[in-house]
């Protein structure tokens, strides 16, 4: 079966983007090449395609009630307009899917899920909904443009009349960009201030060169999956099927600030009330290499000479100039300043537990 194609499909190959699959699709990993990228977006400015990413709309008079068994947080706290990072779980507390739950109007609630899960979180939305609300996925119907770095409202403000410094983090407005119906969402995914344009899928390309000639090529470069990445790394974020999966809990995962016990009885609330009194066996930290090696996903994690875990996600980092790592360990292990190792190409490189975020923009 062929992968699908984003409305910018095109676009990538005329700017001679070396495409792969990811999540069943056919994405660019890298235009110039991930190093070149990653430094544009930190120094200056990069665009995204993330249209492979679904879109599930969630609306009606019970649409709060039902959005609040879904997610782990406390669904009351989001105002219009507003923006919440969420995971959903299913009755074990193993993860369903990390989202990003947007409420654009009352009874209204957009959701921003992996490309992957698209399918897995519509069915399993429409299985908890039990027809207590409208779940439409509409995922075909958006393209999702990024503009994220130092430069991004600076190239943005010259294509949308709305005062962007009035859009707080985790917010958004709806807008035009380029004559475009637009929302616009101070969201992102590199450790950077930048935008995520939710557009209609026809107008992707519009969109993508209205943005590419109002940045240029030195205050907007084109990014793939690669340098996207490394810049979440870097920033701490998490990506599903690396760091957090139907295996994994919030709390094993470091997102107990994510969950509100409070709020009424979510799915695997249980299990998680459970875990959080049981305790835990394992907890995702950050690993920073203190010699030279590159930590990657699936290399073992040592203390001492007992192998205490397995790296989830890792790369050189560009910023850093040092290996970097998530990973899971035992408790025993989760102080900063702990040292560890991992095993690389058979030999153990020292490696300290840190706090993510690795790079922080001062």
């Amino acid at each position: 079966m062929r992968a699908n194609r984003t409305p910018l499909y095109q676009v990538h190959r005329a700017l001679g983007a070396r495409m792969i699959e990811f999540g069943g699709w056919q994405m660019p990993v890298q235009y110039t090449g991930i190093l070149a990228e990653h430094r544009a977006v930190r120094a200056q400015g990069g665009l995204f395609d993330l249209s492979h990413m679904g879109e599930i709309e969630i609306t009606g008079p019970l649409a709060y009630a039902v959005c609040q068994e879904l997610f782990v947080t406390d669904i009351a706290r989001i105002r219009i307009m507003q923006a919440q990072y969420s995971v959903m779980c299913f009755a074990d507390g193993g993860i369903v899917d990390d989202v990003i739950i947007y409420r654009l109007a009352e009874e209204r609630y957009l959701v921003c899920v992996n490309a992957a899960n698209r399918r897995t979180d519509f069915e399993w939305m429409v299985e908890r909904n039990r027809g207590q609300a409208d779940v439409t996925d509409r995922s075909d119907e958006y393209a999702l443009v990024a503009l994220q770095g130092p430069q991004a409202q600076t190239v943005l403000s010259q294509l949308t009349p709305h005062d962007l410094s009035s859009i707080r983090r985790y917010w958004a407005a709806q807008g035009e960009v380029a004559g475009v119906p637009t929302l616009l969402a101070r969201t992102g995914y590199t450790g950077e201030d930048g935008f995520e344009l939710f557009v209609p899928a026809e107008r992707a390309e519009h969109i993508w060169q209205a943005c590419s000639g109002a940045g240029g090529p030195s205050n907007l470069a084109p990014v793939g999956l690669g340098a996207r990445d490394t810049l979440r790394l870097e920033a701490g974020y998490l990506l599903y099927g690396n760091d957090i999966d139907t295996r994994t809990t919030p709390l094993e995962a470091g997102l107990r600030r994510l969950i509100h016990f409070g709020a009424g009885s979510f799915v695997g609330s249980e299990a998680l009330l459970k875990q959080q009194t049981d305790g835990i066996e394992k907890q995702l930290v950050g690993i920073r290499m203190e010699g030279a090696g590159v930590p990657r996903h699936g290399y073992t994690i040592w203390s001492g000479d007992q192998e205490v875990g397995v790296v989830t996600s890792g790369t050189q980092s560009p910023m850093l100039g040092v290996g970097i790592a998530l990973g899971y360990v035992p408790p025993s292990c989760t102080d900063a300043g702990t040292p560890l190792a991992v095993a690389v190409r058979n030999r153990h490189i020292p490696a300290t537990v840190v706090k993510p975020p690795f790079y922080r923009r001062s």
